[in-house]
């Protein structure tokens, strides 16, 4: 297929679009507000049925809850004490197409211990459901993307994670899952929609949605947060897919309808690969919710917590009792304790928790347990709940319900229609071993760069024979390659630092110094493309530095309240009009804080 790049000129032509359809008089079909998985999801499902579409998000792609996940593709393990088999298979028949046909690149097999106390019971109640997980899995209707699970004797679990303490347990149940790093995900379903004729810009402000004297909803005012200018968009269908934010997006239609939102801070910690010893990830059942220790390229993410978040919404943070409770929990299974010594970077994401009341006056259809999609208004659809594996179900429910009757004549296929990067994957894998040579990348480089693009890989290479210099790593971050960080600009619609070492890259959380030693680097990479003076390119080092120091600050507060005022310390870039880091104390929902399209959530 032909790919588009993601770059500053394509999202101008994309609000030009926008902007050039309502000076003409005619309409979108669809208007998506909100770019995380979810939203991103509904844009190509939109346009994947032949209906013109745009999507907008008031920060960078994926820059909520969509990048700060335990970046797992999963079927929900946990369903099955609640017998909920129909959601268990949904998202087991949602993994497996995205290993095997949509997204093979980005998304990859990781096994699981889970730990066992007792040898006989439990053994017992823990393989029977395991064993039903697997047979739900190969019912899906697709090939069996997954080897099935084993038991393990405690010799057989110890080969397997040396590190696991020799009393936590006497046995294991092995099995498997699937990791993926999200925000790729996410910025590569934006960049298929653009390639199939969608509108995107991210920075983009929702301030208000249009309506008729009936209350009908037929477009949004945005706002170019780089530029400042407004622009009316008109459109059929709107579509709020904005996670946390639901609430918020949904006061701009002035009805009384609408669902109901709550958040739940997660928290995750990263530890360096070398300092835990093991070959599989483990599973552990804590007092407040399930805590993994998942094995991911150079390190181990370790989390999750779940607690209420009763903060501003766009920087969720990381306490120190936070990071307290992820490492004793951790350590209850571990023969080498870690320490906060040890922790080279953390995440906080807010949960969107969908609360069981629909507001009055809202049309809804409760097609899951875990999303609902709802009307608060006539032309304006509601999405919420649901996680990151089910992305896809849940924008074909979003559309489905958006255009109505539409729907039986235009069909969802994304199904079959896999992402940017998965067709002729196989082609560069067996090259890959001829392109390493060429450009002196050892194996687990290549790995890497399979890995993040897949057969785009080819447009990384052409960068790097324009100029060999990109083919060298980065001075002091030397697991990404110059032309990475080229590319994140070039072709993945980063506008900022903080978009290239947040969502392109991790470098936030995957060294001890947040990035900042190669920000002049990347500085230099990244200011001739962006078109930045001395002035700007000092400024976003300026900018970055601060955010870095403000999230490390935070990490030493005991709690939520005491965190969030030091975060917001750190100014956001490119700020959102009512952004509550600009009006500190302002709470979530109040007016300030009204018109963020915010980041989807999973």
């Amino acid at each position: 297929m032909r790919t588009a790049p993601l770059t500053a000129q394509a999202r101008q032509d994309a609000l030009d679009a926008m902007r050039g359809s309502a000076e003409r008089g005619s309409e979108l079909d669809v208007l998506v507000i909100g770019g995380g998985v979810t939203g991103a999801g509904i844009a190509l499902d939109a346009v994947s049925r032949g209906l013109s579409t745009a999507v907008v998000e008031a920060q960078d792609w994926a820059s909520g809850t969509s990048s700060r996940s335990s970046k797992l593709v999963h079927g929900g393990l946990r369903y099955l004490q609640m017998l909920d088999f129909h959601l268990v298979r949904e998202a087991l028949t949602e993994r497996d197409l995205l290993i095997n046909r949509l997204a093979p690149h980005l998304v990859k097999p990781v096994s699981f211990l889970y730990p066992l106390e007792n040898r006989v019971w439990e053994r017992a109640y823990v393989g029977a459901g395991v064993a039903l997980y697997d047979t739900l899995a190969s019912v899906t209707g697709s090939r069996r993307a997954l080897p099935i699970h084993r038991h393990l004797t405690r010799k057989g679990m110890e080969r397997l994670f040396p590190d696991l303490r020799h009393d936590a347990a006497i046995g294991a149940v092995r099995y498997w899952d699937a990791s993926v790093d999200d925000a790729r995900l996410v910025e590569t379903l934006v960049r298929t929609a653009v390639s199939y004729g969608a509108h995107a810009a991210s920075r983009t402000q929702v301030l208000d949605l249009q309506t008729t004297t009936g209350g009908a909803v037929t477009g949004a005012e945005v706002v170019d947060l780089e530029t400042g200018e407004h622009i009316d968009v008109r459109a059929r269908a709107v579509i709020n897919a904005t996670g946390v934010w639901t609430e918020q997006t949904e006061a701009l239609a002035g009805a009384e309808g609408g669902l109901r939102v709550l958040a739940s801070k997660g928290v995750h910690i990263v530890v360096p690969r070398s300092r835990i010893s093991g070959d599989t990830g483990l599973i552990l059942q804590t007092e407040k919710s399930v805590l993994f220790i998942i094995p991911w390229s150079r390190y181990w993410v370790i989390g999750t917590t779940d607690t209420p978040w009763e903060q501003e919404l766009l920087h969720p943070v990381a306490t120190s009792a936070d990071i307290d409770y992820v490492i004793e929990h951790a350590n209850a299974v571990l023969s080498r304790p870690i320490t906060r010594e040890d922790i080279i970077g953390t995440w906080a994401g807010l949960r969107p928790l969908l609360q069981p009341q629909v507001k009055a006056g809202t049309s809804s259809a409760k097609v899951s347990r875990e999303h609902t999609v709802a009307s608060p208004a006539p032309g304006f659809t509601v999405i919420a709940g649901g996680k990151l594996t089910t992305y896809r179900v849940m924008a074909k429910d979003a559309v489905d319900f958006a255009i109505g009757s539409r729907a039986t004549s235009l069909p969802s296929i994304t199904h079959d229609l896999p992402l940017v990067g998965a067709e002729g994957l196989q082609v560069f894998q067996r090259q890959a071993r001829a392109i390493s040579q060429k450009y002196g990348w050892t194996r687990p480089r290549m790995d890497h760069l399979l890995h993040r693009y897949g057969s785009l890989l080819g447009e990384l290479i052409d960068l790097v024979d324009a100029d060999p210099t990109l083919a060298e790593p980065l001075e002091h971050a030397d697991a990404y390659i110059r032309a990475e960080i080229v590319y994140a600009v070039s072709h993945e619609g980063a506008l900022h630092l903080d978009d290239v070492l947040m969502h392109r890259t991790r470098l936030n959380y995957e060294q001890a110094d947040k990035g900042v030693g190669a920000l002049e680097e990347i500085g230099d990479l990244v200011a001739p493309i962006l078109g930045w003076d001395a002035h700007t390119r000092s400024q976003e080092i300026e900018a970055y530095r601060a955010r870095a120091e403000a999230e490390d600050a935070a990490a030493q507060e005991l709690d939520d309240a005491e965190a969030e005022k030091v975060r917001l310390r750190a100014a956001d870039v490119s700020p959102m009009i009512g952004d509550a880091s600009a009006n500190a104390g302002t709470k979530p929902g109040s007016p300030a804080g009204k018109g963020s399209s915010g980041p989807v959530g999973t």
